[in-house]
């Protein structure tokens, strides 16, 4: 195949994941320049059994790791909060999270980015929850009607060291703990037990504060219309833990306060 050509659309993703990863533009652009002069040099260290944008990918975190450029460091005060939350992670974990959580790779396609196994890649992103944890750890409202998913719910955020000020089974109960003590995140199921909305208590409860939202439900199709706002964060029932973990740390990295939705 004709790598350059294969490659060009990866390329700005490619910019975005480096600058990322090293923190300023100068540094990210530098790794990509380095790795794309290393590719002109040798051709066939490009690997033949990966596609295009994994086999780039693939082929950047190698340079990544084998040179150290010299590059200018911004001041904290200039970085924004996922800049950050990022520059506090180990390199590794750092490396698995951005590719999966960022770049939207799979599992499978971290792990061969990373030439680590799927398990190592699933270790790497809890690692990275916890160390975003420790950064960010904050208070937590659970609406959920179903006693089991409500106890799972806040298993999963207890266990990446975050603090659970209440579950509510209706919308006038969610309102009712946050008057009390306004929750850092909220993870809300959209229809609850009294035959009310938990899209309608979260809107209410915007109104007097900012936080993110993660909804979880078994109707992501409401929320995913793309025709009125929608949720940044949503995950759909039956959900794995994993993906809560992962989503509950995306959502808390990158600092996103949330809009109502209609």
């Amino acid at each position: 195949m004709n790598i350059s050509r294969e490659i060009a659309p990866h390329l700005p993703y490619l910019r975005r994941f480096a600058r990322a990863l090293c923190g300023t533009q100068k540094s990210g652009d530098a790794y990509v320049v380095a790795t794309l002069e290393a590719l002109v040099a040798d051709i066939d260290a490009f690997p033949p059994n990966m596609s295009a944008k994994v086999g780039l990918y693939h082929l950047f975190m190698r340079c990544w790791s084998s040179i150290t450029l010299n590059v200018e460091e911004r001041p904290e005060d200039e970085l924004s909060p996922a800049e950050r939350n990022v520059s506090l992670l180990t390199p590794r974990s750092r490396q698995a999270f951005l590719l999966r959580t960022v770049e939207g790779f799979s599992v499978e396609d971290v792990a061969a980015i990373l030439a680590v196994t799927p398990h190592e890649v699933d270790t790497l992103i809890e690692q990275a929850g916890r160390e975003i944890a420790e950064r960010v750890a904050t208070d937590v409202l659970i609406i959920e009607d179903e006693a089991l998913i409500a106890q799972d719910i806040e298993f999963i955020a207890r266990d990446l060291g975050h603090n659970v000020i209440g579950i509510a089974r209706t919308h006038r109960e969610a309102v009712e703990i946050a008057s009390g003590h306004h929750p850092g995140l909220i993870l809300a199921d959209i229809q609850l037990a009294d035959g009310s909305s938990g899209l309608n208590a979260v809107n209410e409860l915007l109104q007097t504060f900012d936080c993110p939202v993660i909804f979880i439900t078994a109707f992501p199709e409401r929320l995913l219309t793309g025709e009125r706002p929608e949720p940044a964060f949503l995950i759909s029932k039956p959900y794995k833990v994993d993906t809560v973990k992962a989503t509950i740390s995306q959502a808390l990295f990158f600092e996103r306060k949330a809009t109502r939705v209609a």
